[in-house]
């Protein structure tokens, strides 16, 4: 089994548990911020990945982590040199606890507007609580924040000329997205992917789900609209998942190409293909 396989089933494992439960040490360790491409910026903990991408007109801030976790994503930020108030734009991969809980503060904090795609409007406004998995575990629920604008699947988003291309990639919630766009470093384009995973939690059927009838159906359209992509640099919800800890160490000297991982990318999400199908065939079996 590879190295990355088992990141992402460790990470898969930990997520069937309450939210109380879960919340790790690596999910609120702090982690040095650094450049990975371009205007693109790691500000996040330890696994809980945040990203910052500069551009003229304001700041972009995609995922904000753990409830408590806006005053890490601030120092951060600014040891970088950027200011905090100047995120004007607010997104996300997925609106589970661990990464938008404390998406309210930043948003009270930078007055930046919030973007979401429509089928994950609900769960930001709710708090976690429309969640299909874990809308009745009050471990998983977070402050609730109000959506300024709805994307959806192929529009683009951005500022200051940076533009990403919004895909739809549900299953992990049903409003789930990944973020394509393009950052340009010393004469050399870098076709980057900001990707939602398609893990399945634990306790999640595929088969006869009545709080979310079409999920299988919804896997596989993730399955092949991310086997579509061919980011030159792929990067996830948690660290893990596109192995960033294998990749860089806190100190090591500007190097965009250290991200460059076609194979890792095609590896990661025929994994979790596999992993899809596996369940799918024994829930249809019963074996």
């Amino acid at each position: 089994m590879t190295r990355i396989l088992v990141l992402i089933l460790m990470a898969v494992a930990a997520l069937g548990q309450s939210a109380k439960d879960i919340t790790s040490d690596e999910w609120t360790r702090p982690f040095p911020p650094f450049r990975i491409v371009g205007n693109l910026y790691y500000v996040g903990t330890y696994d809980l990945a945040c990203y910052l991408l500069v551009t003229p007109a304001g700041d972009i801030l995609i995922n904000t982590g753990l409830a408590g976790s806006a005053a890490q994503i601030r120092s951060n930020v600014e040891k970088l040199g950027f200011r905090f108030g100047d995120i004007k734009l607010l997104l996300a991969t997925h609106a589970h606890f661990d990464h938008v809980a404390a998406m309210a503060e930043v948003k009270r904090l930078t007055r930046a507007r919030l973007a979401a795609t429509e089928p994950e409007v609900s769960l930001f406004e709710s708090g976690g609580k429309t969640d299909f998995r874990f809308g009745e575990d009050k471990t998983a629920w977070f402050e609730p924040v109000r959506v300024d604008q709805t994307l959806h699947d192929g529009e683009k988003v951005g500022l200051g000329g940076t533009e990403l291309t919004v895909h739809l990639t549900p299953g992990h919630t049903k409003g789930a997205a990944s973020y394509e766009f393009t950052e340009r470093d010393e004469g050399h384009d870098y076709h980057v992917l900001i990707a939602n995973m398609g893990s399945i939690n634990p306790g999640v059927t595929l088969l006869h789900n009545e709080k979310y009838p079409n999920i299988a159906a919804d896997y596989a359209h993730t399955f092949a609209v991310q086997k579509e992509l061919h980011p030159d640099i792929f990067l996830a919800s948690h660290a893990s998942q596109f192995g960033l800890h294998r990749k860089y160490q806190p100190g090591d000297a500007y190097q965009p190409m250290r991200f460059v991982d076609p194979a890792g990318y095609r590896a990661a999400v025929a994994a979790l293909e596999a992993a899809f199908q596996a369940q799918l065939a024994k829930e249809t079996t019963g074996r």
